[in-house]
């Protein structure tokens, strides 16, 4: 190796080892960085036989900077329900706006999940990204397309109601009640004053929920027509012009009940040919009109129990009285907090009780996340090293799960990078006295010549 070249190799040093003076003040820098992956410098022998010399002497050296993007940090607890950590492999996929990305290009990934609502209520991280998910149906499923990827936004919904769709009772009526005579199917919802008005043996109310939120009265009325035997009648207790030209009963039927005085038989004789159950189980029908009340009729199945037991209506010689009853359905809540589960599932949860979930969190996985090419903001863009993203569902595939209030940590650490540093600069000053020797010994050699 001439002189020259040990000042070659001394640049070399003072260079590579400024690479890694770099790379380890980066990760410092990033100790609080959610998410940050701790770069790392790798160092190597450049031969001067690279070069087209057999001189193996001539040894250099060059550093590369590079990362780890697989290596998982500690998670730590939050308060907030939108920050969000990933167990196990994956990256959140994020744009840099709140609109649909028209092309792959335009996605971002990170692991940066400290989510919080923008002022439109979209979700976006300290660095600005915006995170992206499946906006669900109704039915509670992702698109299809699972590249119809949209920014998720919170305050998509402001309330939520739910109608009535089934009611349960619990009661027992007194088996010696007196047979009422002459009754009539509907006598029970006439006017008292009404020669034909039979007077029930016993009633309670019942409130309902309509789809738009309101509570609506229901009244279920009995009468004994004979030994074991009893009919029921379902009124409307409310404003009378929410039915239209429509008039109570909304429904009758009869009841039967076995020698025990569990239930027997449940017939409903609402439409002209009466229908027995074969479960205990009803259809009413509440007839809205629409002009008046803005509601469609509302068809609730009416749960007396279980034919042959003694789980919903009974005949037992004890007064009459309703033990409990059961009815789904909810008034108007207003949104009170947003959910996100281990599947990435997004919900709406309501004052009222009632959860809507709203979106699905995807996670992107590579065939080599550590060729992700890096971009500001702790976040990722595809290259040829990393290969394509395939994006899908938290827990399939290869995919980790989502953690709800939580963040992932940086994975450096302070200790290794502090004996880095030393390591480095002592390096540095050793590359350092490479080029101030061999330009001394230069200067010898030109004083020779004089």
């Amino acid at each position: 190796m001439s002189l020259y070249g040990a000042l070659t190799t001394g640049v070399a040093g003072l260079t590579a080892n400024s690479t890694a003076l770099s790379v380890a003040s980066a990760n410092i820098a990033n100790v609080n960085t959610i998410g940050y992956k701790a770069g790392t410098a790798s160092f190597s022998t450049l031969l001067a036989s690279a070069m087209g010399t057999s001189d193996i002497s001539s040894a250099s050296v060059t550093a590369r900077a590079g990362q780890n993007v697989t290596e998982q940090g500690l998670p730590t607890s939050t308060s907030s329900s939108t920050d969000l950590a990933i167990s196990g492999n994956g990256m959140f996929v994020v744009s840099q706006t709140p609109a649909a990305p028209g092309a792959t290009t335009s996605l971002f990934f990170t692991r940066a999940g400290s989510f919080v609502p923008d002022a439109n209520g979209n979700l976006q991280n300290a660095a600005g990204y915006y995170l992206m998910g499946w906006p669900l149906d109704s039915t509670g499923n992702v698109p299809t397309d699972r590249n119809d990827l949209t920014a998720i936004n919170v305050n998509q919904l402001s309330g939520k109601a739910e109608a009535t769709t089934s009611m349960s009772i619990q009661a027992n009526l007194q088996a010696s009640t007196a047979t009422a005579s002459g009754y009539s199917a509907g006598d029970m919802s006439l006017p008292s004053t009404d020669p034909n008005y039979v007077a029930p043996a016993f009633e309670r109310s019942i409130n309902v929920y309509d789809s738009q939120g309101g509570q609506q009265p229901l009244q279920v009325a009995y009468v004994k027509t004979a030994a074991n035997s009893w009919s029921y009648e379902v009124s409307y207790q409310g404003d009378g012009a929410n039915l239209g030209s429509s008039t109570n009963p909304i429904a009758t039927g009869d009841l039967v009940f076995n020698s025990d005085g569990t239930l027997a038989s449940v017939t409903d004789s609402t439409p002209a040919v009466p229908v027995t159950s074969a479960n205990g189980s009803v259809d009413i029908t509440i007839p809205w009109d629409a002009t008046a009340s803005g509601l469609q009729p509302q068809t609730i199945a009416l749960n007396f129990g279980t034919i042959g037991g003694s789980d919903g209506l009974t005949q037992f010689d004890s007064a009459s009285t309703q033990t409990s009853s059961k009815i789904d359905g909810a008034l108007f809540g207003s949104l009170s907090s947003v959910s996100v589960d281990a599947n990435g599932y997004v919900s709406a949860n309501f004052s009222n009780g009632l959860t809507q979930k709203i979106y699905k969190v995807p996670l992107a996985t590579f065939a080599n996340e550590d060729g992700l090419n890096q971009v500001s903001g702790n976040a990722y863009q595809v290259s040829n090293a990393s290969g394509s993203p395939t994006i899908g569902e938290p827990n399939t595939g290869g995919a980790g799960s989502v953690d709800s209030k939580a963040l992932e940590g940086s994975t450096v650490d302070l200790a290794t990078e502090f004996t880095n540093l030393i390591t480095t600069q002592r390096a540095y000053s050793a590359s350092a006295r490479i080029i101030t020797t061999a330009s001394d010994m230069l200067d010898q050699l030109l004083q020779m010549s004089h």
